[in-house]
């Protein structure tokens, strides 16, 4: 089962694209200009979320350089450890919802120091995987479109990362430990 999955996961992508192309090619729809069109369309956009982008790198930077999530960490050092969560994955639950690569740091860190087969290692693996980057999706799609009120949509967002962590920290118990 495990290699025909990983069979099929090889062979997609080179797949779709000798696919589209020829389908484009055989519906006798300009693929290089439409291409270009695409493109033209695309860089207003780009350029409009740019501020927003730089907004939040910056806040992100912020949070991290200043020591503030150290900071946050003492104050949840009880709770964390009457709960059984470990105290090294929390700073992945925290920053993965406003950035991926903050987050990917303290994955990469959790890998290196304790290795990619131990708890940890599985568990920061798997909370990277079950939440998002939901202050930057919100930054960038709702700023493209120029939607400015994303409260509930914040809400919804944080509360989905929040049980996204749990959910891994659950799952993750009851399959590794």
């Amino acid at each position: 089962m495990f290699e025909a999955v990983s069979l099929i996961s090889k062979i997609m992508l080179p797949a779709l694209l000798v696919f589209i192309p020829l389908y484009a090619l055989f519906q006798r729809v300009p693929i290089y200009e439409s291409f270009i069109e695409g493109a033209k369309e695309g860089f207003p956009t780009a350029v409009s979320i740019i501020p927003h982008l730089v907004g939040m790198m910056v806040a992100v930077a912020i949070f991290r350089d200043t020591g503030a999530m150290q900071f946050y960490l003492q104050f949840l050092t009880p709770v964390l450890s009457f709960f059984h969560i470990p105290e090294e994955v929390v700073p992945i639950g925290i920053l993965r919802p406003i950035s991926g690569t903050g987050s990917l740091a303290f994955v990469e860190s959790i890998l290196r120091t304790h290795g990619p087969d131990t708890f940890l290692g599985k568990l920061a693996s798997t909370i990277q995987g079950s939440t998002d980057t939901t202050l930057y999706v919100l930054t960038v799609y709702f700023g493209a479109v120029g939607i400015r009120n994303s409260l509930y949509a914040l809400k919804v967002g944080l509360w989905a990362d929040l049980i996204g962590f749990l959910a891994s920290l659950g799952i993750c118990s009851i399959l590794y430990l």
